[in-house]
């Protein structure tokens, strides 16, 4: 395509060496070379009136003119036909031309008069005989070049809008079409230029080039866009609107001009029409329906209403196919409205069905912007498929009528009021939990200070205490009694965890196995007062510790063991015995396990500290490039909610993140408060926190509110340009919190043989990186799915037979012998029951969910693969603290009211929070256009949508299953630990 300024020269007619036509076409092939625009002092070629091709009256010297130039009158300094410049303009059959000074010099020398002041002899006839062959030559080559390139006709005439004009153009001729309209200030009306080539020759195409005041539009027909590939394909309609400048002036009658040319030396057949758009501004609230093309772009303008700082434009269309692109370009020429241009500026999208851009006035100093659609060449953008393309080299493909009909809807978004609105609602919300929080400590306070009064009327009766079961008096009140330091609470050592002895003791030595913790108080106390002691505990932990299922609450029997002097320090006999008591599983020093514990809580922080830093600056980056190229379909949003805020694209879901980093907070301070009366009730030497109940160990709890915490932050970094590569940063917190729960339901009855902190994380940072393998690798590979199965319940049954047997095992040469002998003892020389059933029940559901889970990723691939390895996580995790809550009661343990709110509020949050979550705004799973037909409008304070929603309740319902596992255990806490079931 030729722009204006860049045709071949103007028609003329006989031009003849030496005369005038020759030197009017040396100055016209002179002229673009020089690269002056066209302007004052410029002439045009051609018939009189007609418009053609203009010619620079700066054309440069060198070009042989002929000798019928017109000699300027002697004594005059410029003679008739002198052109200031560097030229003379001379004029014969109604043609104007330009005679540059070097021409005009060599060939009239002989003919000027001289100056009787500087009288000169004439050259020499040599030289002007062979000056004559140069321009001879010269003027035949110039005419030869002019009959092959340049057109013999121009026809030139006034054109009417809503008028259709059907004509030929070949080589030889060239049609200009003039069309004058009135502009207004302060009224916007936009015009339609509509071409059909009739003939479908192949060959020459024909060039439109449109002429306006400001701005230049040229197009071919046939059109040929590329597609993928370099295809080609064909148009052989095509419609542009022309771009209005703005006017300075009250009222303007504009002109501009429609071209029409072609190299093909065959007449071609085209019709030209030019239309008024009545509907192009179009207004606020107001629905319009419009039919485009790829050959055929729409685009309308829209202006800001005063008081209206942003709008969301809505496209909507019936049908997905054919995939177009929705643009928002500032009102400037010209507008970039091809399928191979329209990402060149502004804001852009696919679209299938369902469209939405959010714009604000600030970033378009007009107050205006060009809502500006165009069909794609091809529909895989949008997830559709590739049309069928011959395999003909360089062979353009007619696609027939490839239209779409849509409908944009412009209206008015968000104010700054819901802005406030929403962040007070935020925060409302969340902090009404530490609001209730307060009121429960303040509840607890004024029950702890009553029960603290009566301790004091207890004091003063010490018997009376004595027969109520208080043993926190009887141990205080005991004279010589040492504060608490270095208890080795629930640790034995001699015996395996018995209190039979401590019931019975009269102070004596005798028995072979007792608490540690008593000794000090043996060696303190006299025997009447020990006795007394331990008939009040007696009273006070029987009735709790009644069992149905065994005689006596001795965790170990004397058909557990043989009588060696071992049997105190082997780890096998304990741990192995067919009935476990917490007391058997706390053995361990309560400081190095405080220690152990305690670098869950540093660990965590540490990798939030490291993984959150480079997160940050990824997500940064990513609103960055989105905010400069302006591709929309780079991030999965619910644009038809998603709200801007500076740089940021969506913050009503970043928002929404607040509550797992406020609730995350609440249930450490809740943490640290259980801890420090913890710490006050060892102090006090207060045999409950001694003695009885599960073992207080807050490292876990720690690395849990973190873990929350660290949830909302990196949630809120991958809602800040949510898509598939970054869906791990939402997730990988997840993985642990599930992890981490897991493990503190572990621990509760096996304190002393949990996992580390660092083989536990270092599990988790396998999970994670399985995760970023079956987000990269996962889509539709069978090897992957195949490996990824088969470490999944190869790592299921490892774990299988580290539960059961309490981690007495080992993985080495020997393992596959002990099989056989196990399966050949136990299955087929007799038939036996498994030895911990309630461990072989749980472990037997764990392995069929989880091959179930292995076969149906191996067999469905699911593209979401993060999303699967959670699901795994959840549904162990669910198994587990079913199972502890079946086995809590089947133990006669019960569950106190706190808990049980805690759980029927949490499974209710649960299932309203899960409600929302499947109500899928986007997924990352399809293309950009495809999610965005999952888009749905905001339903909670014209501020938040579903998934916003799901942030709220899940945040609250993970704050809700912490407390559960926080407060579970709580009716043991005057329990003895030898009369605590292990499960």
């Amino acid at each position: 395509m030729t722009s204006a300024g860049g045709r071949s020269p103007a028609v003329y007619r006989g031009a003849a060496p030496g005369g005038p036509e020759f030197c009017a076409a040396s100055a016209a092939l002179k002229g673009p070379a020089s690269g002056k625009p066209t302007g004052q002092g410029h002439r045009r070629l051609g018939s009189p009136g007609a418009s053609g091709r203009r010619v620079s009256s700066r054309a440069g010297p060198g070009w042989g003119c002929g000798s019928r130039c017109r000699p300027r009158e002697p004594g005059s300094a410029r003679g008739p036909g002198a052109a200031p410049g560097r030229g003379r303009v001379l004029s014969q059959a109604g043609v104007k031309v330009l005679v540059p000074v070097r021409c005009w010099k060599l060939l009239r020398q002989p003919q000027r008069a001289r100056s009787p002041s500087r009288r000169q002899p004439p050259p020499p006839r040599a030289m002007i005989a062979w000056r004559l062959p140069l321009c001879v030559l010269l003027v035949a080559a110039v005419e030869s070049h002019l009959g092959a390139l340049g057109p013999k006709n121009v026809s030139q005439k006034d054109a009417e809008f809503e008028r259709t004009y059907a004509d030929d153009v070949n080589s030889e001729l060239v049609n200009i079409y003039t069309f004058n309209h009135t502009v207004t200030r302060n009224r916007t009306e936009g015009v339609r230029v509509s071409v059909n080539v009739l003939n479908k020759q192949k060959g020459a195409p024909l060039l439109f080039v449109v002429r306006q005041k400001e701005a230049v539009v040229s197009f071919q027909v046939p059109l040929i866009l590329r597609g993928l590939y370099q295809r080609k394909y064909l148009y052989q309609k095509v419609e542009r609107t022309l771009c209005q400048p703005p006017t300075k002036n009250e009222s303007e009658i504009q002109f501009f001009y429609v071209d029409v040319s072609t190299l093909s030396p065959v007449n071609t057949t085209y019709q030209l029409r030019v239309n008024r758009v009545d509907n192009f501004v179009l207004r606020t609230g107001e629905l319009f329906t419009f039919n485009t093309t790829a050959a055929q772009p729409q685009y309308f303008k829209y202006e800001f209403p005063d008081g209206v700082d942003s709008v969301i434009v809505k496209v909507t269309s019936k049908k997905a196919f054919p995939c177009s692109v929705i643009s928002i370009q500032d009102v400037l020429c010209p507008v970039y409205d091809l399928d191979n241009n329209v990402a060149f500026i502004g804001m852009y999208q696919t679209m299938t069905k369902k469209a939405a851009i959010t714009v604000q006035r600030k970033d378009f100093p007009s107050n205006s912007f060009y809502v500006v659609v165009v069909v794609k060449t091809e529909d895989q953008a949008c997830g559709g498929s590739l049309p069928f393309y011959p395999f003909v080299e360089d062979e353009p493909v007619d696609q027939g009528h490839r239209q779409k009909t849509l409908s944009v809807l412009v209206s008015q978004a968000v104010t700054s009021e819901a802005y406030v609105g929403g962040m007070l609602f935020c925060l409302g919300i969340f902090l009404s939990f530490y609001l209730l929080t307060v009121l429960l400590a303040c509840w607890e306070n004024w029950r702890q200070r009553k029960k603290t009064l009566l301790v004091a009327i207890d004091r003063a009766c010490p018997e009376s205490a004595s027969l109520l079961g208080h043993p926190r008096v009887l141990a205080d009140s005991f004279p010589g009694s040492a504060p608490y330091e270095g208890y080795n609470y629930g640790s034995f050592e001699n015996g395996s965890g018995s209190t039979d002895g401590l019931v019975e003791s009269t102070g004596s030595g005798d028995l072979s196995y007792s608490y540690q913790g008593h000794d000090q108080f043996k060696r303190r106390l006299p025997s009447g007062q020990m006795r007394q002691l331990c008939i009040a505990m007696d009273r006070s932990f029987d009735p709790v510790g009644a069992r149905p299922r065994l005689d006596s609450m001795s965790s170990v029997e004397e058909d557990d063991y043989d009588t060696l002097t071992d049997i105190d320090s082997d780890k096998n006999v304990i741990r192995t015995k067919q009935y476990l008591c917490v007391a058997d599983l706390a053995r361990k020093d309560k400081r190095v396990l405080r220690k152990k514990y305690q670098i869950y809580f540093w660990n965590i922080a540490t990798i939030a500290v490291f993984y959150a830093l480079p997160v940050v600056q990824l997500v940064i980056t990513y609103q960055t490039v989105v905010n400069v190229t302006g591709n929309q379909d780079i991030c999965y949003y619910n644009f038809l909610c998603a709200h801007p805020l500076g740089n940021l694209s969506a913050f009503n879901n970043i928002l929404s993140n607040l509550g797992y980093i406020l609730l995350g907070l609440l249930f450490l301070l809740i943490i640290l408060q259980r801890e420090i009366n913890h710490n006050r009730a060892l102090l006090r030497n207060d045999l409950y926190a001694l003695e009885c109940g599960i073992p207080k160990h807050f490292g876990l709890f720690y690395a849990m509110g973190t873990a929350l915490m660290m949830e909302g932050l990196l949630s809120a970094c991958y809602h800040v340009c949510p898509n598939y590569t970054n869906f791990q940063f939402d997730t990988s917190f997840m993985y642990m919190i599930a992890g981490l729960c897991m493990l503190k339901l572990y621990q509760k009855r096996h304190p002393d043989i949990n996992a580390s902190a660092y083989s536990a994380y270092a599990c988790l940072a396998i999970v994670i990186f399985f995760s970023v393998l079956g987000v990269v690798f996962g889509k539709g590979n069978t090897a992957f799915w195949i490996v990824f199965s088969v470490i999944h319940i190869i790592s299921t049954l490892l774990l299988s037979t580290q539960l059961y047997y309490m981690g007495r095992w080992k993985l080495d040469s020997g393992i596959f012998r002990r099989i056989l002998h196990v399966l050949y003892t136990d299955c087929i020389r007799q038939c036996s029951g498994p030895l911990y059933t309630d461990r072989m029940v749980l472990l037997v559901m764990g392995n069929i969910i989880n091959w179930s889970l292995a076969a149906y990723g191996l067999i469905m691939r699911p593209n979401d693969f993060a999303s699967y390895l959670l699901a795994i996580g959840i549904c162990n995790l669910l198994l587990y603290f079913a199972f502890y809550i079946i086995m809590k009661l089947r133990s006669g343990e019960r569950i106190k009211l706190i808990p049980l709110l805690c759980i029927v509020c949490t499974s209710v949050v649960w299932g309203f929070a899960l409600f929302f979550f499947f109500q899928g705004l986007s997924t990352w799973q399809k293309t950009p256009a495809e999610s965005r037909e999952h888009n749905r409008d905001c339903i909670l304070l014209d501020f938040f949508d579903d998934h916003d929603i799901w942030h709220f309740l899940s945040s609250i319902a993970m704050f809700g299953s912490f407390l559960v596992l926080l407060t579970l255990d709580d009716d043991l806490d005057t329990v003895q630990r030898d009369k605590i079931y292990v499960f």
